[in-house]
């Protein structure tokens, strides 16, 4: 009996961290060092002139997913 191993679309439905900062106006590389920088919500959000919510959402989504959310395995 031969078995095949299913392979896994090595791609995701939920759009990349860049894409989501630039839909939302605030330049990647200065996010990407504010979280290097261990800035907090507040201080991000007053840097980028957005809310606390907003800045917490980028920063689940990096947590969750990294920079891009490219995931699979063949």
């Amino acid at each position: 009996m031969e078995e095949f191993i299913r392979s896994r679309v090595p791609w995701s439905t939920e759009p990349s961290l860049k894409f989501k900062t630039e839909e939302v106006g605030i330049d990647f590389d200065d996010f990407i060092d504010g979280l290097k920088d261990n800035k907090t919500d507040s201080e991000m959000a007053e840097e980028f002139d957005c809310t606390e919510k907003l800045i917490y959402h980028l920063r689940e989504h990096f947590m969750r997913y990294g920079v891009g959310s490219i995931m699979g395995q063949d």
